[in-house]
């Protein structure tokens, strides 16, 4: 059993369960890519890929999309709908509240926070980050603090008391508008925990931001997706095909989105 379980059992009794909810946010407004996470890859949106994998994530109990009440953000619950996921609408702007509310309605304990333009997130990576953070006593854990995976495979996970803390008690913008930032900007309040690679591969880029991301992520789909729906970082690293194979030979697909800068927080 996982030591935070363990200590809760002790102290809630047997009988309780812990509830693992992932968020996912997502909205159709994006200033570099407007609706990206609807847009399609190998028959099926970025979003329904995004959910597709996550369900195949074992340690997660429940898959929430957290989206805006902007009617834009109508095709959002469409596409929710479709693939059969819950989804909670709030804020646009004050994305944390968004968080706070929908786990909240959810009765979650612990939060797994994904983003909606990471059509190639690893379950195993996520899995493992979960992992991580259930073994260990941090406040915070994410996989991302120290990067060593590439953009793309993110993964933050914390309990539902820190978020409400957060929610609570931060109050500049930038605090309500990315949700953990108040947690890693604050390294000497919360206790912080990264879940790494033994590799480092952060200087790979593969989520979904702009044109040139897009173009990458639909050659990898086209030449994984097929052999096997549920692929991740070991095929793409480390079996061959796209990067060990198909990125050192060409090293062209490699500057596709090399130029792409990451927006600072």
């Amino acid at each position: 059993m996982e030591l935070r379980k363990l200590l809760i059992f002790i102290i809630k009794g047997s009988d309780w369960e812990m509830k693992i909810v992932c968020i996912v946010q997502a909205r159709v407004g994006s200033t570099r890519l407007p609706g990206k996470v609807l847009k399609t890859i190998c028959g099926e949106t970025v979003l329904a890929h995004d959910i597709s994998r996550l369900r195949k994530v074992k340690n997660i109990d429940e898959i929430i999309v957290a989206t805006t009440i902007l009617e834009k953000d109508d095709a959002i619950v469409k596409e929710c709908e479709k693939v059969k996921v819950r989804y909670f609408r709030g804020s646009e702007e004050d994305v944390l509240s968004r968080y706070y509310y929908a786990a909240k309605e959810a009765g979650a304990d612990v939060i797994v926070r994904i983003t909606s333009d990471c059509p190639l997130i690893d379950i195993e990576v996520t899995e493992k980050t979960i992992e991580f953070y259930l073994n260990n006593s941090y406040e915070y854990v994410s996989n991302t603090y120290e990067r060593s995976f590439p953009r793309g495979f993110d993964t933050e996970v914390f309990s539902f008391k820190l978020l409400e803390k957060a929610f609570k008690e931060a109050k500049e913008e930038i605090y309500r508008e990315h949700v953990t930032t108040y947690f890693w900007k604050n390294p000497e309040i919360f206790s912080i925990g990264c879940y790494k690679n033994d590799v480092d591969y952060s200087n790979y880029r593969l989520t979904l931001d702009t044109k040139e991301d897009f173009e990458l992520i639909k050659i990898i789909y086209n030449k994984l997706y097929y052999k096997n729906k549920y692929f991740g970082f070991k095929d793409i690293y480390f079996y061959n095909i796209i990067y060990l194979k198909l990125f050192e030979n060409n090293h062209e697909l490699y500057s596709i989105n090399e130029m792409v800068k990451q927006k600072e927080v």
